[in-house]
């Protein structure tokens, strides 16, 4: 059995190199975040169950942790609820697999470029860009956080492709970066040519569709589409989880009639291109009067509006439509009103689809990767 060790350091390269070192003694490696509250990291450590932790002070055995399989290399905190977060076993090959198909997708050249790290590595978003980078030999630059000016800076320095969130993507200048990898949330709909939309989550090992496109010895299909062609999300891919590390992973039979296909439990459709389109969590669904409203729907046409900074859609008790469609703005100015929103979203996905009710707030729940925390609105 191989350790699993935590590593209780800051984004910088001190935390590289433990990763780094762990991986290479064949132990499994989780990272914690310093950004965790009391609550947030006991529930934490109780779900990842790592035998040490290394922070500034050297190595501490935890007596009470639980070995990882030999072959694990990765385990990391799938997005959920703070109060039972489940934990994603990722062995060797699947970390390895996703490096090589996401390093052939970008183009990387380990001789010519670079790629930097800046978003948490708690997360798969951010830990991937490591892992990645030290997997394809290719060189690596970290910075604390994703701040214009630590962006700016280490794209003057060499820096040619970045993982970002796609708030952030407004907020610099792109066509510093050869590429932009956006994952964590909604892709902004106008976006340069050099960003690439991902789908994927902990459980894929990183992205594993780029603009729609799922890349090499990548699977998707639909399981139980309905009339308009939206069901579940199911993937199979050489990147995904073992299991969790108190559970099975959710695998289910495929249209190939393996039983290795990742339900992902979200939504989504394939076009005629076998493109896919995500619609979003299947419990996010607003069921209205009998009509299925996906909230990330919505949210696609709001945003477009000049008044709309950030919006969240929600579903909410309602006696006569059994849930009404609630919109959760920031707003630009004063903000646009009910009528403007019933009017946009109506034209575009229907009457039914309208929001019954706007609320202007002055900003939104998030994780650190800037996915909405759907379950922190109310």
């Amino acid at each position: 059995m191989s350790e699993l060790v935590a590593i209780d350091l800051p984004l910088g390269d001190q935390l590289v190199a433990a990763i780094a070192d762990s991986l290479s003694a064949g132990d499994a490696v989780t990272v914690l975040d310093p950004r965790w509250g009391s609550v947030a990291r006991t529930n934490a450590l109780a779900a990842l169950r790592p035998t040490r932790v290394i922070d500034r002070s050297g190595m501490t055995v935890l007596r009470d942790g639980v070995p990882a399989e030999d072959g694990d290399a990765l385990v990391v905190l799938s997005s959920g609820s703070v109060a039972s977060p489940k934990a994603a076993v990722l062995t060797m090959d699947a970390v390895v697999a996703s490096a090589q198909i996401t390093t052939r997708a970008l183009g990387v050249d380990p001789t010519r470029h670079r790629w930097l790290a800046c978003l948490p590595p708690s997360h798969i978003g951010g830990l991937s860009v490591i892992t990645r980078a030290l997997l394809s030999s290719t060189p690596l630059s970290v910075i604390p956080e994703p701040s214009t000016e630590h962006l700016a800076g280490a794209a003057a320095a060499g820096s040619t492709h970045v993982s970002l969130v796609g708030r952030l993507l407004g907020r610099i200048d792109p066509s510093q970066f050869e590429r932009i990898v956006l994952g964590g949330s909604a892709p902004p709909v106008d976006r340069p040519a050099n960003a690439i939309a991902t789908y994927g989550m902990t459980e894929t090992g990183s992205g594993v569709v780029y603009d729609g496109c799922a890349l090499p010895g990548i699977e998707v299909a639909i399981e139980a589409a309905d009339d308009s062609g939206v069901g579940e999300i199911l993937v199979s891919s050489p990147t995904v989880l073992r299991s969790y590390r108190d559970r099975p992973a959710p695998f289910v039979t495929g249209p190939d009639g393996s039983d290795r296909w990742l339900a992902t439990g979200d939504l989504g459709s394939l076009d005629a291109r076998g493109l896919l389109e995500v619609r979003g969590r299947a419990t996010d669904v607003i069921v209205t009067g009998a009509e299925k409203v996906y909230p990330q729907d919505v949210e696609d046409v709001l945003v477009r509006l000049d008044a709309v900074a950030e919006v969240a859609v929600v579903g909410r008790e309602d006696p006569e439509w059994g849930q009404r469609v609630v919109a959760l703005i920031v707003p630009v100015g004063t903000g646009p009103t009910l009528d403007e929103v019933r009017s946009t979203v109506g034209a575009a996905l229907g009457r039914y689809a309208a929001p019954r009710q706007i609320e202007l707030v002055a900003s939104l729940p998030r994780t650190a990767i800037g996915k909405l925390r759907r379950s922190a609105l109310s």
